[in-house]
């Protein structure tokens, strides 16, 4: 569908309060999924992200990078073992993920946002002291019916976020691009889930928002019934939401993240679908937005 110029203007009319309301504002976004994995989608997301920083705004990008990790895996004949949906990572593991994150996604993705005229500047966590973690355990019910203690190995959840080497970046007018590696406390690499590093960096930024990039359309009220796409809900209402059952499987830590962003300061959070071309900017200029606003 071509559009008229009259329909082009008033796009733009439209997009005009939220340009002057987020100029000069932090927003975080966790980039990963499908976005990833469609060329499409990935150009797309590139270009949304330089564009927010011309008009004026301080966008930071936070990116996953689990398919590409699984391929190289397979390549090398290590299988994968997974507990509550996080990779159990051994040293050798965490040397393929820091490899594919740090050293390919991270740097294929500084050099597509430089190619569309922004600079970016790739970092991990453990740049500048940026993200110090410690290791994670989760707990399971074993064959028995024993709870027991699972060690994932080289996995870490934060513990601590520096962001002055961000705060610097951002102050110059790059794009700061963080892979989610944090270090541990013996100096070791620690895989981080990206949703919380997106969320942890925008508390310690005090970013006005966050906005996580998924797989589906957004939180729904019920899991069964697609028409209950919610556009906006409260964070007790999200809180309600996961008690009850209406929040499951990889949506629950994404929830979490964006009530965890909203408790520490953080005024909007969004869980957007990745899968759509340019998701970013209907959500942020646009009146009706797509996906779910998680609000205070």
């Amino acid at each position: 569908m071509v559009l008229g110029a009259g329909e082009k203007a008033n796009i733009l009319i439209e997009a005009l309060p939220y340009i002057k309301e987020f100029h000069g504002k932090t927003i975080v976004v966790k980039y990963g999924g499908h976005a990833m994995l469609n060329e499409e989608v990935k150009r797309a997301v590139m270009q949304d992200i330089v564009l927010m920083r011309f008009v004026g705004m301080r966008p930071v990008l936070v990116h996953g990078g689990g398919p590409e990790i699984n391929q190289l895996l397979q390549r090398l004949g290590k299988k994968s073992e997974f507990v509550q949906g996080q990779r159990v990572t051994d040293e050798e593991t965490m040397e393929v993920v820091e490899m594919v994150l740090v050293g390919k996604v991270n740097k294929d993705i500084v050099a597509q946002i430089n190619h569309y005229g922004a600079r970016a500047v790739g970092l991990s966590g453990k740049d500048g002291g940026l993200i110090t973690a410690r290791r994670k355990s989760v707990q399971q019910v074993d064959a028995t019916g024993q709870v027991v203690t699972v060690d994932l190995g080289f996995v870490g959840e934060v513990e601590k976020v520096n962001p002055g080497i961000l705060q610097t970046v951002l102050e110059h007018g790059y794009i700061p691009v963080v892979a989610p590696i944090g270090v541990g406390a013996a100096g070791e690499s620690l895989n981080i889930n990206a949703d919380y590093v997106a969320g942890s960096l925008a508390v310690a930024l005090n970013a006005e928002k966050l906005v996580l990039l998924t797989d589906v359309e957004g939180v729904f009220a019920s899991t069964e019934d697609k028409n209950t796409l919610l556009s906006s809900l409260t964070a007790a209402e999200a809180e309600h939401l996961i008690n009850r059952g209406a929040i499951v499987g990889g949506m629950i830590p994404k929830v979490e993240c964006c009530l965890t962003a909203l408790r520490g300061g953080v005024r909007k959070t969004h869980i957007i679908d990745g899968r759509l071309p340019h998701s970013i900017l209907l959500e942020l200029f646009t009146n009706e937005g797509i996906g779910t606003m998680v609000v205070p």
